[in-house]
């Protein structure tokens, strides 16, 4: 038994290992049929060979228009918006209202305080961390950046906006190489800049990235003020808003004031309507003559007025070489309170002391002048002298105003 069992490993390990063939595949036999031929003659022989028909494609569903998914975009959610279109009727769109974007890109991000981690356990005098309650998605950022974001604007402009001096100091100061942006002087004022991603020192001191807000103010002003803030001897009408900058400074803390200007003068004899910014497109836009905005004065007379010199206001007169004439003139009824006699005269071109002249040159001697409406905007009746207001949309509207 053992001679067997060691013959039969012996063979086992010395003999060549035997490949066992796997038989080929059948292929299915392909029926054919000859085809009988119309001559006597030999021919080739024609095979009829005919195949299954492919199997129909399925049909793609069609969409479903209540459905709540968009195959265009891989079944990604699709959340209709609800609004009210201009007609006063409500529809649906696809895309959030460009008003909530606006208001929400500019309100304060809300923020949440996290648990205090282990590290910050260490530090006692450490504050827990704090993030943002929300992120909001590329393609909202993207929208508000083309839509809302204010474009790079001029140099020159900046540095007004931001209070460092009127826009003429501020291209000599440009010109003067007192400026950087991004560690290089420049010398050009028409260079775009923005200053929010842009580093600009102005004689060695860092602009903030923060501008100031835009200011739109209506002031009654009072006899003896002058339009200007150049001349320290003289009172300004920007000195009736330092309690109004204090208010505005602890509102918007850690964000420079906002270099105050007035659209237009008065004269230091005239009171009335007097409109401050810090917005210099707004300023050349309602004072542009393209604007074509009408003043509106109360001229007080001393003497008497009769209709000829109403008739030689209304005829005009000569203004820097330009014949001015009045829109209308109109004598007011007497008051009580008041003895002399008032005119209402409304003008259009606003040109130096142009009101006075055309009384003037009447034969008549104003005793007082008040302007009390510019374009669409009248001085409030309630609203003391050396007062303000702050302009709303509507107002701004009023006066012309299309941004």
């Amino acid at each position: 038994m053992a001679a067997t069992v060691a013959s039969l490993s012996s063979s086992l390990l010395f003999s060549k290992p035997s490949l066992t063939l796997r038989p080929f595949r059948t292929l299915p036999r392909i029926i054919t049929s000859s085809l009988p031929s119309s001559s006597s003659s030999p021919s080739p022989p024609q095979f009829n060979i005919s195949f299954a028909p492919p199997k129909p494609k399925p049909k793609p569903s069609e969409p479903d228009p209540f459905s709540d998914s968009d195959p265009e975009s891989g079944g990604q959610l699709i959340i209709p918006w609800i609004v009210r279109g201009e007609d006063g009727n409500l529809k649906l769109q696809m895309h959030p209202p460009a008003r909530l974007l606006h208001a929400t890109a500019n309100s304060d991000t809300a923020t949440t305080t996290t648990k205090v981690t282990k590290k910050n356990k260490i530090n006692k005098n450490k504050s827990s961390e704090v993030v943002p309650k929300s992120n909001y998605s590329k393609a909202a950022r993207r929208f508000y950046n083309d839509n809302f974001k204010d474009p790079p604007q001029r140099l020159s402009k900046v540095l007004a906006a931001a209070g460092v001096a009127s826009r003429r100091s501020s291209e000599e100061l440009i010109f003067g190489g007192k400026v950087t942006v991004n560690g290089s002087v420049c010398n050009t004022p028409q260079t775009r800049v923005d200053p929010a991603k842009d580093i600009i020192y102005v004689n060695g001191n860092r602009l903030p990235k923060k501008q100031p807000p835009k200011v739109y103010l209506a002031l009654n002003k009072p006899k003896g003020y002058i339009c200007s803030s150049g001349d320290k001897e003289s009172k300004s009408v920007l000195s009736l808003l330092d309690d109004y900058l204090k208010i505005l400074d602890k509102r918007n803390s850690g964000v420079p004031k906002p270099r105050l200007f007035t659209v237009g003068r008065l004269d230091v004899a005239t009171t009335g309507l007097i409109i401050v910014t810090n917005d210099g497109d707004f300023a050349q836009q309602i004072s542009h003559p393209s604007a074509n905005l009408s003043k509106e004065y109360i001229a007080v007379i001393d003497g008497d007025v009769n209709k000829r010199h109403l008739i030689a206001i209304n005829g005009g007169t000569v203004i820097e070489g330009v014949h001015c004439t009045p829109d209308s003139v109109e004598l007011l009824p007497r008051q009580p309170d008041i003895p002399r006699p008032r005119l209402r005269i409304v003008v259009h071109e606003g040109r130096k002391h142009e009101v006075r002249e055309l009384v003037k040159n009447a034969g008549l001697e104003i005793h007082s002048l008040k302007r009390v409406r510019i374009g669409g905007f009248r001085l409030p009746s309630d609203l003391g002298i050396g007062k303000h207001i702050e302009l709303k949309q509507s107002h701004l509207k009023a006066l012309g105003w299309k941004s």
